[in-house]
């Protein structure tokens, strides 16, 4: 175990003494696991992003949403800058879990889009992942970031990428399904992290999932075809290519972003951008393989 610092002490939701040990993980939040006389929490300490389009009282909004709809942990204290979350005893999923239960993933999506929107309160809070892109790319052009050359080839491709895309119905998605983000115990799936959840379309959360993991066409198609309940058709599979491709480009630009404004412990922004830009660039090679040049 840790020495708790003084600031995760002094939260007034303790009760009796607690011990607390250091998480790690999270890119841009200090998380701990803190147990007291009440059982085991999980404590985050986060301020808002602008740079990230982050703010924290949506967030915790959207946690207690989640909770109440059965999707996430419940949410027992919130105050500016710290969040605490009744700890959950489950198994962090890792890509190659999605990959092995991708039909399992599927219709866990497919029922977070249908239950979430009608327990949001508040104004709606819109995520479009090509406004993202847009927007990051003039964040890095101001900060004189080292990438800022490759910006208009970025910003062209996010346009043929959102040309690409079809008419879908507007849901509430979570919009971070990173594996780390996903939990299992003996009974469901358990979604965590909701920091860009908002209205937006079902792609997104279906594609990204899809290459946050790695999974093949098969393993998507699986996905795909327990979301939705039938086979889609091809303008469907090459938006959600596409799709797929603007997922790993908009995470290479958070990397990016955050190398100019964040500083977590033990977080290398830049390795993560190059990383996701590799990605980017493979999944955009089999883009043009399958359906041609965009």
């Amino acid at each position: 175990m840790t020495a708790a610092p003084a600031r995760l002490r002094a939260l007034p939701c303790w009760r009796g003494d607690i011990v607390a040990e250091r998480l790690h993980g999270g890119l841009s939040n200090e998380i701990w696991k803190v147990s007291d006389a009440a059982g085991s929490h999980v404590v985050r300490f986060g301020r808002d992003f602008p740079v990230h389009h982050v703010d924290r009282v949506r967030e915790v909004m959207t946690a207690r949403a989640a909770h109440a709809a059965g999707f996430g942990p419940a949410v027992e204290y919130a105050a500016p800058g710290v969040t605490v979350v009744a700890y959950v005893q489950a198994r962090t999923w890792t890509a190659d879990d999605m990959r092995a239960s991708p039909a399992r993933l599927g219709h866990c999506l497919r029922r977070f889009h249908t239950v979430m929107a009608a327990r949001i309160s508040g104004p709606a809070y819109m995520f479009w992942p090509f406004h993202v892109i847009r927007d990051y790319a003039r964040t890095l052009a101001a900060g004189a970031s080292d990438f800022a050359a490759d910006l208009p080839g970025w910003l062209d491709l996010s346009a043929r990428l959102e040309a690409a895309q079809v008419p879908m119905p507007v849901v509430f998605g979570h919009h971070d399904l990173l594996p780390a983000n996903i939990l299992e115990d003996d009974q469901r799936l358990w979604l965590i992290d909701y920091e860009y959840a908002g209205f937006g379309t079902a792609m997104f959360d279906l594609a990204g999932a899809s290459a946050n993991a790695g999974m093949d066409a098969a393993e998507s198609a699986a996905m795909l075809a327990a979301y939705l309940g039938h086979r889609p058709d091809d303008d469907f599979l090459r938006a959600f290519d596409a799709m797929a491709c603007t997922a790993l480009l908009r995470e290479a630009m958070w990397a990016m972003v955050s190398d100019l404004h964040l500083a977590a412990p033990g977080a290398d922004y830049r390795a993560y951008a190059d990383e996701n830009l590799d990605k980017f660039a493979a999944a955009l090679a089999r883009f043009r393989k399958t359906h041609g040049m965009l």
